[in-house]
């Protein structure tokens, strides 16, 4: 490994170079308040849209194309993450992330006045082009305004974002649909925007590199957009398939090989979309592993939990939003303590560790879930999962932004966003065969002691003609989709009652609740089973961040020596649009007080907060 080059100007960027060292602290953080607010926007939007949906296509006439609404939302976010963040670097974060919260704002508007389902399809791949920005601009602008030293205590308030959004978000889209109209529920998203749009606007500086390549890969863009494109449909698609059809295993081979050709291209490429030399880092390369693997455990308590609460026990929508208090109640405290205590003690691998290991434990508690498992022990084993999310929601980035050269911190902290989400996708996919195999497996066991209560209580006549069409129920190859008696509001002993001719249903309607019982239980085992798969994969996190190399948490913006990366790596500043370079007052932070000049913020003299008064070391 190449240590990044440390010289003088690499170590203390100029005026020019950072924009971080012209503004007051008081204006780096109403600019945090409006990134803040920028991302509330894609994290509300999901919990709102959610509550509404089932209302929505109600209205729209359009169940068969339900799924879509969600599909395209997630595959035009993940695949402009990491074009944001390279275009980030060359163009400035304050033109990306504004375009990004606009072409969002413009989604929402034109998704509100849908009037067919076609209409809100594609309007919310609109919404979906513009939330790609959202989360990785804002981590990267966090990057720039603070040093890796200072981040700690406001990378947790990311976490806490997502939180509060879980919190409040099914509560207000159940409140808009009912009481207003689920035209509303995109709406809502348009003030709050504006007010974003016009801080970041009136504060936030533009810095560009002025002599970096603008050469995109356009290429390697192509293919990148057909590969992840084939690789989220396929996923998609595997709840309704299986592995072996042409939509879902054929559309991940495609990917594969389309990803393959995409590494070809990026290594060859002038200016890459996914820098390769970058994975010579290993704390890059081990953050981005454990995040991929610690997405599934993450998603999929996320996605099976309310599911187990709607279906299991009957909660609403809303309510199970409630019941997952704990889990989020963890995940903000542990997100904002664990940013605070990386800033203050400098070290982050072992609070990462900490938050993998309460991650696993709290995920093996909850593969003892059982139909009738009490709330009171599942909230504690939800709070243990979110303290454990936590830390590796707020750290990984800090680690990543860190260890980086500045001039790629944006693309680095996208690739990171990137491979959560797709860790995410790949994970439920996973988590969901193995939760339908295991409902498969154990319900015919669970329904074989009803069925020979049933058949001994028929008539001798009838009993033969019974055990052949009950001992088909739940089998494997019997030709049913077990799966579409896991809706919310069904009852299986119901569903079976109506299966069986009417001279039987009398004697079969009396065990009715000890067939949704047992099938309670199988969905409930499904599920357990699923944790265990988040487990492997938390445990893998685990021994990858054992590989990181915890490098000193820099107190300035350019890289230490002991920073480890490709050689030769560019350093400077992250952009952020363009200012003049040369030492002039810059504009922009008229409003703020007046910017000082270059002259006044000569490196040995000028603090990271822009006041001009050094630091105290620790500080």
């Amino acid at each position: 490994m190449e240590a990044f080059p440390s010289d003088v100007g690499a170590d203390t960027p100029t005026l020019a170079d950072d924009p971080a060292l012209g503004l007051s602290h008081r204006a780096k953080l109403e600019i945090l308040g409006a990134v803040l607010l920028g991302l509330f926007l894609g994290a509300l939007d999901q919990t709102v849209v959610g509550t509404a949906l089932p209302k929505i296509v109600t209205d729209l006439g359009g169940n068969e194309l339900y799924t879509w609404v969600v599909t395209i939302y997630l595959l035009t976010s993940t695949i402009t993450v990491p074009f944001y963040g390279k275009l980030s670097d060359l163009y400035g974060r304050k033109p990306l992330l504004m375009g990004g919260i606009t072409i969002f704002l413009i989604g929402s508007a034109l998704s509100g006045l849908s009037q067919e389902m076609w209409q809100l399809i594609l309007f919310r791949g609109i919404q979906g082009v513009g939330a790609g920005a959202l989360f990785p601009i804002s981590l990267a602008i966090i990057g720039d305004l603070f040093t890796p030293a200072e981040r700690g205590r406001y990378q947790g308030l990311f976490g806490a974002v997502f939180g509060i959004s879980f919190l409040i978000g099914p509560a207000l889209g159940g409140w808009l649909t009912d009481n207003a109209s689920w035209h509303w529920v995109f709406y809502v998203n348009i003030p709050i925007g504006i007010v974003s749009l016009f801080v970041i606007g009136r504060l936030l500086p533009n810095v560009r590199h002025p002599n970096v390549s603008r050469e995109l890969d356009l290429l390697g863009a192509l293919v990148f957009t057909i590969a992840i494109g084939f690789l989220l449909i396929g996923l998609t698609n595997k709840p309704n398939g299986q592995w072996t059809d042409l939509s879902v295993g054929g559309f991940l081979a495609i990917a594969t090989v389309l990803g393959l050709l995409f590494v070809a291209i990026e290594a060859r490429a002038k200016e890459a979309i996914v820098p390769l030399d970058l994975w010579r880092n290993r704390t890059y390369a081990a953050s981005l592993i454990a995040t991929f693997l610690l997405s599934f455990g993450f998603f999929g308590a996320v996605i099976f939990l309310p599911r187990w609460f709607q279906v299991v026990r009957g909660e609403s929508a809303t309510a199970s939003g409630y019941l997952m208090f704990p889990l989020l109640i963890g995940l903000i405290g542990s997100s904002v303590v664990s940013g605070a205590i990386v800033s203050r003690t400098g070290r982050y691998k072992p609070v990462i560790l900490v938050g993998i290991a309460l991650m696993t434990l709290g995920i093996g508690l909850m593969t003892q879930l059982t139909a009738d498992t009490d709330f009171v022990p599942l909230w504690f084993w939800m709070f243990v999962t979110g303290v454990g999310i936590g830390p590796t929601l707020a750290v990984f980035t800090i680690a990543v932004q860190n260890a980086v050269p500045f001039s790629k911190l944006g693309v680095a902290t996208s690739n990171l966003t990137f491979f959560r989400q797709i860790g995410g996708s790949v994970g439920l996919a996973i988590a969901g065969t193995v939760f339908a195999t295991q409902l498969q497996n154990d319900l015919p066991s669970r329904l074989r002691p009803i069925f020979e209560n049933i058949v001994a209580g028929l008539p001798p006549q009838a009993q033969q003609q019974a055990v052949a069409g009950l001992s088909q129920i739940g089998q494997s190859g019997s030709g049913q989709n077990l799966q579409s008696f896991t809706g919310v509001g069904q009852s299986f002993g119901q569903a079976i009652l109506g299966q069986v001719p009417q001279q039987f249903q009398q004697f079969i309607a009396p065990h009715v609740p000890q067939l949704d019982h047992a099938f309670y239980q199988a969905f409930t085992a499904g599920i357990a089973a699923s944790f265990w798969v988040a487990i492997g994969t938390t445990v893998l996190a685990f021994v990858a961040t054992l590989g990181m190399k915890e490098i000193p948490l820099r107190k300035t913006f350019g890289p230490s020596p002991a920073t480890e990366g490709a050689a030769g790596a560019p350093v400077g500043a992250a952009a952020l649009g363009p200012v003049p370079s040369a030492p002039a007052e810059a504009p922009g932070a008229a409003s703020v007080g007046q910017r000082p000049t270059a002259q006044a913020a000569a490196p040995a003299e000028r603090a990271p907060d822009g006041r001009g008064v050094p630091r105290p070391a620790g500080d």
